[in-house]
C-alpha cells in the first residue's frame, strides 16, 4: 500500500507504542518493508502508548467507552477520573510530532499505536494544517485558546479500524 501512496519503502521509518501489541505489528511492518527492527529506523516511543482511561473504565468493557468519549466531546480538557484527558494524551503526541519531524525530517513516518491516541493525533494534525500556532498551543495545554478544544473534541470523526494504513499527511 505504501508504494502505491508513493512512498518510497526505503525512506520508511517506524514509531511504536511499547506495548506488545503495538512492538509486534511494528516489528511485523519492518519485516515485510525490510527495515531492520532492531535498527535506528525503528524506535518505540512510550508517548505514542494507549491513553490512560483511569481506573473507573481501563481495562472494562468497550460499553464504558461511549461515557468517555461524552466528556470528550463535552471538554477535552477534562479527563475521567484519575485518567488522561483527550488535551493529556494531545500535549504528548505534539511533543511526538516535533521530535520525529527533527529527527525524520523528509522521511516517511508509519506511527505504530492506539485507537484513541491515533485518533487524537489525527485531530492534533488537522488542527495543525489549520492553524500554524495549533501545535505550540496543543503542546502549552493552552485551554483558553478557541481553537483547541473545538478541534480535540472532535477526535472520534477519525476513528480507525483495527491495522488499518492511513496516510494523513
Amino acid at each position: 500500500e505504501l508504494e502505491e501512496m508513493g512512498v518510497p519503502v526505503d525512506s520508511v521509518k517506524i514509531r511504536y507504542s511499547p506495548f506488545s501489541r503495538t512492538t509486534e505489528t511494528a516489528r511485523v511492518v519492518a519485516g515485510v518493508l525490510g527495515v531492520p527492527f532492531e535498527g535506528p529506523s525503528c524506535k518505540a516511543t512510550v508517548e505514542l502508548r494507549e491513553r490512560y482511561f483511569g481506573p473507573s473504565y481501563e481495562l472494562l468493557s468497550h460499553e464504558k467507552y461511549a461515557e468517555v468519549w461524552a466528556i470528550d466531546e463535552a471538554d477535552p480538557f477534562l479527563a475521567p477520573e484519575g485518567g488522561e484527558s483527550v488535551a493529556d494524551v494531545a500535549s504528548r503526541l505534539a511533543g511526538v510530532l516535533f521530535s520525529t519531524d527533527v529527527e525524520f525530517h523528509g522521511s516517511a513516518v508509519l506511527i505504530v499505536s492506539h485507537g484513541d491516541p491515533l485518533q487524537i493525533f489525527q485531530a492534533v494534525l488537522s488542527g495543525a494544517k489549520e492553524n500554524p500556532s495549533f501545535l505550540d498551543e496543543v503542546a502549552g495545554l493552552k485551554k483558553e485558546s478557541l481553537v483547541v478544544p473545538s478541534v480535540l473534541s472532535q477526535h472520534r470523526k477519525f476513528a480507525l479500524n483495527t491495522a488499518e494504513l492511513r496516510q494523513v499527511v
